[in-house]
């Protein structure tokens, strides 16, 4: 930008001069915008013709926010002019217009630009409504945004589940290749297909690609122990006593009320009857006892009312009226889940393959301190040869983070430098993000292209994980093709940081596609960017969707608390009404799914008629409006009164 625009004393902000500088401005943007479309080249290309116009719209929108208009933007409304500030859909087009008014205002002719600019008001929105069609299905009547829910592994043989999903508004069910098998896919998606046969809905398929997740390696497990505690109330009094099931030795059968269960020998269990009692001598030598309180086919079911840690060498002895009759071993015990416990300033290996183990022996002595050194593995040992010294390692969604210390010969040694007092603990399997590191991974790995053959088969969307760079995007394009599964959708998920600063390059690659929107994976996204940058990113890659005509999925932890517990919290009710602004909101699974989906469905009806995308709606508010007789505006003959402030509308 060049020179401040300012009025001079006694000049207003109508002053010729001030409206000229500020048409010079513009022009120069203008001309910036339209060498920007030229660059598509080649690029243009490899868009499906359709999506042309959106392609220079965003060529444009890019434009135009490499400048800092802040202050162009103060000017122009203190002139009363339009800032530019909602113009994404339409950038050539508005700015185009803003010019006419000042021209004007200048006294200055302006010949009014062709229609082909390439969308205006009218037709930028339509393109991206097109466009969510295209990808979602139409939304409901009801409501604009629709709604996508992740099915639990359950889904595939519980119709009922999907049933009422379909039911309570679901338009789009998710299924996680990362879970489950091909087998439990195909069940999910009959599922899907015949409760919106019998709803008669349109429901949608998503099938996202695991991807090239890194995630921590197994872990030794901990000791083989089962602890039966019962429930007691702050007092100490008993509220529920512990429950067990024994069944014989090899059996998988199930014992009702039983959330354990112990094989014991068949011949001893055949002698069991309600009423007996079985004694036990725990793991650190107290004696308990359990009473048998049900029997079934399957087994039988004892109590007890203390804690008890029941190991492989516990015997169970039976006891009849005061007389020890026989004893058993038992069999079937659990490992505890192997699980590495660490604290600020401790060291961890990060190792290419092997077990993982907690601390064992001594570790550097930094400050008079021994830190003691733990070793864990990654699923993607590659990944460790791109580390360098001073990056940053974040473990299970940026609750344990560390640093890079030096490389070793098995891997990285890090320093943890983010826990909770007190440590934290790490099991196997969670997510690992390495926010610094450029990886040179390949977005669809051997098990993405062995899903794939089931996805293209199955599925109306393919979601596209960690994708990074348009030609992941062309990748995933090509494989579909020769699966002849070009049809099918494309959602482009944005989690890593590598992802969030090519999403440009992405969106033009995903214009070829029959259908294609981005998913704002907010959950790796933050720990990549950091928490305190998610606000804006998820900002830009809105902005950017929306100027490319491109739908959004608004997704991770939308309703969260609400889902697993059946109580929202108030942040999440704010972060659900910010989903309007996406042409789809996903909700995770949990035992109070059909609760969330309802809520959310009443709070997305709500906002659509106060916000579209930043634009606020300035719908009457009926709240405030004046009783009867009062001076003011009177409300409008067309709008309902209503009965009360805060009415439900």
């Amino acid at each position: 930008m060049d020179t401040p625009v300012t009025a001079r004393p006694g000049h207003g902000a109508w002053d010729a001069t001030v409206c000229d500088t500020l048409i010079r401005k513009l022009q120069s943007l203008r001309a910036a915008m339209v060498a920007a479309e030229a660059r598509l080249g080649d690029r243009a290309s490899d868009i499906d013709p359709g999506k042309l116009p959106s392609a220079r719209n965003l060529a444009h929108y890019l434009a135009l926010r490499r400048v800092d208009l802040r202050e162009l933007q103060e000017r122009l409304a203190w002139i009363g002019v339009s800032s530019l500030g909602r113009a994404e859909t339409h950038v050539l087009a508005n700015l185009d217009k803003v010019l006419g008014i000042l021209h004007v205002l200048a006294g200055r002719e302006w010949t009014p630009q062709t229609s082909d600019e390439p969308v205006g008001q009218k037709r930028g929105p339509a393109l991206l409504a097109r466009h969510a069609d295209a990808l979602f299905g139409a939304a409901p009547a009801e409501r604009a945004a629709r709604i996508m829910v992740t099915l639990p592994s359950e889904a595939a043989s519980d119709p009922a589940l999907i049933e009422a999903l379909v039911a309570n508004g679901m338009d789009i069910a998710r299924i996680n290749c990362a879970h489950d098998d091909a087998a439990a896919w195909l069940a999910m998606c009959r599922q899907v297909r015949r409760a919106a046969r019998q709803a008669r809905r349109s429901v949608r398929v998503l099938m996202d690609l695991a991807g090239p997740k890194l995630r921590t390696g197994p872990i030794e497990p901990g000791p083989i122990v089962l602890r039966l505690k019962p429930t007691r109330d702050a007092l100490g009094r008993l509220q529920q006593p512990a429950r067990l099931g024994l069944r014989a030795m090899g059996s998988t059968g199930l014992v009702p009320g039983a959330p354990h269960h112990l094989g014991v020998r068949a011949a001893w269990l055949a002698q069991l009857r309600v009423g007996d009692r079985i004694d036990l001598e725990d793991a650190r030598g107290v004696k308990r006892k359990l009473g048998v309180v049900d029997r079934h086919e399957s087994g039988v079911l004892v109590e007890g009312a203390r804690t008890a840690f029941i190991t492989p060498q516990t015997t169970l002895r039976l006891r009849r009226e005061g007389a020890t009759l026989r004893d058993t071993a038992i069999d079937g015990l659990p490992a505890t889940p192997g699980q590495l416990r660490l604290h600020r300033g401790d060291t961890l290996h990060l190792v290419r393959d092997g077990m993982g183990h907690g601390p064992g022996g001594p570790g550097r002595t930094e400050g008079g301190r021994t830190r003691r050194a733990a070793v864990l593995a990654c699923t993607l040992p590659q990944a460790l040869d791109a580390v360098r010294k001073g990056d940053r390692v974040w473990f299970d969604d940026g609750r344990i983070g560390a640093v890079a210390r030096r490389r070793t010969a098995q891997g990285v040694e890090l320093r943890i430098t983010v826990a909770r007092d007190g440590g934290e603990g790490l099991a196997a399997d969670k997510g690992i993000n390495l926010p610094d590191t450029a990886l040179d991974l390949p977005a669809l790995t051997d098990k993405d292209l062995e899903d794939l053959a089931v996805v293209a088969a199955q599925a109306d969307l393919v979601g596209l994980s960690f994708a990074q760079s348009g030609d992941d995007v062309r990748q995933l394009r090509h494989q579909l093709q020769t699966l002849g599964a070009a049809k099918t959708g494309v959602i482009l998920k944005i989690e890593t940081r590598r992802g969030f600063e090519h999403l440009p390059e992405m969106l033009f690659a995903a214009m070829g596609a029959s259908a294609a929107g981005v998913m704002i994976a907010r959950g790796d996204l933050a720990v990549e960017c950091g928490y305190e940058r998610l606000a804006e990113v998820q900002e830009e890659i809105l902005w950017a969707c929306e100027a490319a005509h491109v739908p959004v999925v608004w997704a991770t932890q939308v309703l969260e608390t609400l889902a697993k517990t059946g109580l929202p919290t108030r942040a999440e009710i704010t972060d659900a009404a910010m989903g309007e602004r996406a042409e789809c909101v996903m909700l995770n699974k949990g035992p109070h799914i059909l609760d969330a989906m309802r809520m959310l469905a009443d709070i997305l009806q709500r906002m659509q008629s106060h916000q579209s995308k930043k634009r606020p709606l300035l719908r009457a508010l009926a709240a405030w409006q004046p009783p009867a007789g009062d001076a003011g505006l009177d409300t409008p003959p067309t709008a309902p009164r209503a009965r009360r402030a805060g009415v439900r509308r």
